[in-house]
């Protein structure tokens, strides 16, 4: 990767914003299980944030991923997971096939919107009967005339209390369960549509919300592309998604070891200090190096991203590696914090909480396997 003044400027306005904007309210929208994503995300879009590697007609910056990628890794400067992962959904996960498939009225009425910062979004991907396994979904839009008619539920949807409209994947039609689905722009306003929130272990600053469809109507024209394209074009939105998390991670994991450096150095047994044991010294530099050979990883797919060719192997690995290093990283430091680390208001514990769900959300670890292992040629049946 080489690095423009361009990238520097954006990680710097970045780190500045996480500093003033987020860090200082962490913990009370920790305690609130919500950060106010409308009031965060109109600053970030007064900033261009929210529309990095967007077209500038739709007031985007019109760069290219690796800018996103260096928001993502800035954006590890934060003291909590969820807020970076509400904002990853807003720029990475529900608006790159609206921005790159939507006609121009989509993306006039809500992609432009989403980049300044006046509209939230979600993905609706994800149901109760099944989260990796996209194929099976069983949300419904059938058409009627010139409007769908929606009927089913979404699980575990980020920004889904607060969302002003969702991407919305649902069966258009029988057949093929890869050739039946379509994505669709739901407004999150339309009679039938309710909102239950979610209350989990980690991620507690962001709003997480299974959604209810019933007899749901939208215009047909909200269809991103073509119907019965939509199984392919969340593909396409997965290999972002998958890279955003995965740079996402490298900061926040160079802090924890930062942190657990200092906390040890600073903590004595036995006359001297902890991280003086041969033990945790060569621990920390192991975990050091992984996280530099994840950066390499990640580094090398979104340049081979950026220039046009399919990175779904390479995203598929770097997004494994983020989810278990993440896990590995956490667990370690959480040792030599000892009791300190299994207090609540601790950087460890929180990173322990919230850095589990990387090896689920956007594919499972075992997705994420199976995806290499068809690439390696060596699933069951294949030579």
């Amino acid at each position: 990767m080489k690095f423009t003044p361009e990238h520097t400027q954006i990680a710097d306005t970045v780190r500045k914003f996480v500093a003033k904007e987020i860090n200082p309210f962490i913990a009370q929208w920790e305690k609130d299980q919500q950060f106010p994503a409308h009031e965060v995300f109109k600053k970030l879009g007064d900033l261009g944030l929210l529309g990095i590697k967007y077209p500038t007609e739709f007031g985007g910056m019109g760069l290219d991923f690796s800018y996103s990628m260096v928001m993502a890794e800035a954006l590890g400067e934060c003291n909590a997971g969820g807020v970076p992962m509400a904002i990853g959904v807003q720029t990475d996960m529900c608006t790159p096939a609206l921005a790159r498939f939507g006609s121009d009225e989509l993306r006039h009425v809500f992609l432009a919107p989403a980049i300044a910062g006046d509209m939230v979004g979600c993905i609706g991907v994800s149901e109760a009967g099944g989260g990796s396994d996209v194929a099976a979904l069983k949300t419904v839009a059938q058409k009627d005339g010139d409007d769908y008619i929606i009927n089913g539920s979404k699980m575990w949807i980020t920004n889904g209390m607060q969302a002003d409209w969702c991407c919305l994947l649902a069966n258009t039609s029988e057949g093929q369960a890869h050739k039946n689905k379509s994505l669709i722009i739901v407004p999150m306003n339309s009679p039938g549509i309710t909102r239950q929130k979610i209350h989990k272990i980690g991620m507690d600053s962001s709003d997480t919300a299974q959604l209810f469809f019933d007899n749901v109507r939208v215009p047909r024209r909200y269809l991103i592309g073509q119907e019965g394209m939509g199984f392919m074009l969340q593909m396409l939105q997965f290999q972002e998604e998958r890279l955003y998390g995965a740079a996402g991670t490298l900061r926040s994991l160079d802090r924890l070891i930062d942190q657990t450096i200092d906390y040890t150095r600073q903590r004595q047994t036995f006359g001297k200090p902890i991280l003086h044991n041969q033990v945790v010294h060569f621990r920390l530099a192991e975990l050091r190096t992984e996280v530099e050979a994840l950066r390499a990883l990640t580094y090398r797919a979104v340049e081979s991203y950026i220039s046009g060719k399919d990175v779904t192997r390479l995203a598929s690995m770097a997004k494994l590696k983020a989810g278990r290093l993440s896990r590995e990283v956490a667990d370690s430091c959480l040792q030599y914090w000892g009791g300190m680390g299994f207090t609540e208001d601790n950087p460890i514990s929180q990173a322990y909480r919230d850095t589990r769900l990387i090896s689920i959300g956007g594919g499972a670890d075992e997705i994420m396997l199976g995806i290499i292992c068809k690439f390696e040629g060596t699933l069951p049946g294949k030579a």
